[in-house]
């Protein structure tokens, strides 16, 4: 169906389509969409209907529309990367091979779909002009499979076409605080810092002290982290909130149970030029490191306190024995602390009557309760328990982390409908 009062353009648009949606030939499909686009321009809207001509699997569904757009776009910076005025020009080429990168994934899914679409169409083709029972049974039998991988990828791709979080592929901060509780929550806080050490040795991620303040019982008052790897945000980001656990502490006589939490914030590492900070907004503060590490360590002013006036947040650095490595580090966290707190003010004046399932990770939250009489690990946003706290709390948190994931797309996808 064409809306256009050309009858001959009309119709070679119609062929055009049925080229772009049937060509195995990956440069003429590109060719097929750059006509695409050129006939927009130009005011003509090409559409392929439902009719038995192009197959009834063709309906024009919204994500499909904007599938094709997504496409075409990969299309023609897959051309553009073999142009040699671009492959000369390497900050050029550079740029639209990571823009190709970022739409390559549901764009091969798409072709994929395309592939089987095709598929069908040439088997609902044999079945009526099929006269022999058997074969024609054959023939429909592919009907439904393929009409079934149709369903399949149509799911995956209205998944890949969800927004993701621009964070997702950052660094990270982590930030473990002993909350409610005494000594008891300081040793609690302590071993999620070891299950959280654990998961990202196990996932090659690269963890790094910024600074901590223990306890003279082995606990943990307060422990900053540099977590580096790939995805690392997206890893780590729903462990954000205030954890509570429920036990007999090594310190209770009486064996009653004892409720203490602890709160963690995982905020994504800013770049330099996504927050500035002024001369005149800060004061740094240099120190002699407390605890153990050395005579140099503690008689040397290497500690770094950093005050920014604005926002009142404070940071402090002691891990290194150089002040300028401290300094350094306590910048990269007062940046991501700055990137959060401006971040969470556009949030919270943003669409606050579409929150998600799992939340945004406040850290006023109780997201999750870790019950060692019982075993069990709860996580109240989604409302799941797992009855295996004694490998989760070493680290093998995955089952977890990927429920939320799954949880977060849910509620994308229900919020899309």
């Amino acid at each position: 169906m064409l809306a256009c009062d050309n009858s001959i353009y009309c119709a070679n648009a119609v062929k055009l389509c049925a080229l772009y949606y049937y060509s195995d030939d990956m440069a003429q499909r590109c060719r097929y969409a750059q006509i695409g686009c050129a006939a927009q321009k130009r005011g003509f809207a090409c559409a392929v209907d439902n009719s038995d001509t192009y197959g009834t699997h063709m309906e024009k569904e919204k994500f499909l529309i904007k599938l094709e757009d997504i496409y075409r776009r990969y299309c023609e910076l897959s051309e553009k990367l073999s142009d040699p005025a671009v492959i000369s020009d390497t900050a050029e080429w550079t740029k639209t091979a990571k823009d190709q990168a970022e739409i390559a994934e549901p764009s091969q899914k798409y072709e994929e779909y395309l592939s089987i679409v095709k598929q069908l169409g040439q088997a609902q083709d044999a079945v009526k002009t099929e006269a022999d029972p058997e074969m024609k049974e054959l023939l429909e039998s592919e009907v439904e499979d393929c009409s079934e991988k149709i369903r399949t990828i149509k799911e995956e791709l209205k998944i890949l076409l969800l927004p993701k979080d621009k964070n997702d592929d950052r660094n990270c901060i982590m930030e473990i605080r002993g909350g409610a509780g005494g000594e008891e929550a300081a040793l609690f806080a302590y071993e999620l810092y070891r299950m959280y050490l654990n998961y990202c040795e196990h996932h090659r991620l690269k963890v790094e002290v910024v600074d901590i303040n223990e306890t003279e019982l082995g606990g943990i008052k307060e422990i900053v982290l540099n977590i580096f790897g790939k995805n690392a945000y997206k890893q780590l980001k729903f462990e954000s909130g205030v954890h509570r656990v429920q036990r007999v502490p090594e310190t209770e006589s009486q064996g009653r149970v004892h409720t203490s939490t602890a709160t963690v914030a995982v905020l994504p590492e800013a770049e330099d030029v996504e927050v500035e900070i002024k001369d005149e907004d800060i004061r740094v503060d240099v120190y002699r490191s407390s605890g153990a590490g050395g005579q140099k360590v503690n008689k040397t002013e290497t500690a770094i306190r950093i005050t920014h006036f604005p926002t009142g947040i404070v940071v402090t650095c002691q891990d290194e024995r150089s002040q300028l490595k401290n300094k350094d580090k306590a910048f990269k966290v007062l940046r991501s602390r700055l990137y959060d707190y401006y971040n969470s003010q556009n949030q919270s004046a943003y669409d606050e009557h579409r929150k998600s399932l799992v939340g945004r990770g406040d850290r006023s939250e109780r997201i999750r309760t870790y019950n060692f009489p019982q075993g069990r690990v709860t996580d109240h946003r989604i409302g799941l328990s797992l009855y295996s706290l004694d490998t989760f709390i070493m680290g093998d948190i995955e089952a977890m982390t990927e429920a939320l994931a799954v949880a977060e797309r849910e509620a994308q996808l229900a919020g899309e409908e």
